[in-house]
């Protein structure tokens, strides 16, 4: 099974090498690499081609936006699977695709997501948080929940019918996409009960205003697909998050 992970980023000079080997590295044997660039001037560009034995397709060009971007990737990817690794985020081991690609198969899954890590940005060893989202049950996400998305693996054919990103979205497109795709159109989704990802903190939903446009654009994204949201979703997030903060002393082990 071809596998094609797409990386999105703008000035992430200082990130965006482990990205690259984080993924150059892994065991499974058919993977393209495709980087969107949005047109850095830090050196990003730079380091890229400093790797660019390692990458399939590169793009460097002003775009609208993450989302934007992602939607570049998809249209280039030539794989059955696509994953995003985003420039801050590294996978936590060589075999986290091979993983996630036996699973899909074995189970004839359209998606798969898993474990993520939050690391601090400038100690990649310090475990932050550590979201287990546990297996997928209808209706989850009216109660808050919602799978990790740098985790999420997608067969193309799911984005062709069901559509992209909505880059009208500045955050949570990622969520209103799963929230399309598994909630509304009910895909085959599978869950590996395994870190896939370390995610860097910081962005720009951790801040207090992204977290209020975060959730303006979460009502928006029930709306959009004519879905209900209750209060019992903006109650159950918030503890669910406090639960990954006790959790986070087991990550590693």
């Amino acid at each position: 099974m071809k596998v094609s992970i797409i990386t999105a980023v703008f000035n992430g000079s200082e990130t965006i090498e482990d990205c690259i080997k984080s993924i150059h590295t892994q065991t499974h044997p058919d993977i393209e690499h495709i980087i969107i660039d949005g047109g850095s001037t830090d050196g990003t560009i730079e380091i890229i081609k400093n790797h660019k034995d390692k990458i399939s397709r590169f793009i460097s060009e002003k775009d609208n936006g993450l989302y934007d971007a992602m939607n570049k990737g998809i249209r280039l990817a030539k794989g059955d699977l696509i994953g995003f690794l985003n420039a801050d985020d590294i996978y936590y081991n060589e075999d986290v695709i091979s993983q996630a690609t036996a699973l899909v198969q074995k189970d004839c899954l359209q998606a798969l997501y898993g474990d993520l890590i939050y690391i601090d940005r400038m100690n990649p060893n310090k475990v932050v948080r550590y979201w287990r989202p546990g297996r997928y049950k209808a209706g989850a996400f009216y109660s808050g929940w919602v799978p990790p998305h740098p985790t999420f693996f997608c067969r193309k054919e799911i984005f062709e019918r069901f559509g992209y990103f909505n880059d009208k979205l500045k955050i949570a497109a990622d969520f209103e996409l799963m929230l399309r795709f598994i909630e509304k159109n009910k895909i085959k989704v599978g869950y590996l009960p395994k870190i896939i990802v370390k995610m860097r903190t910081g962005g720009k939903a951790n801040v207090i205003r992204g977290i209020m446009k975060g959730n303006s654009e979460i009502i928006k994204s029930f709306r959009l697909n004519g879905l209900h949201i209750s209060a019992k979703f903006f109650v159950q997030k918030p503890i669910t998050k406090i639960n990954q903060l006790f959790k986070k002393v087991k990550a590693l082990q």
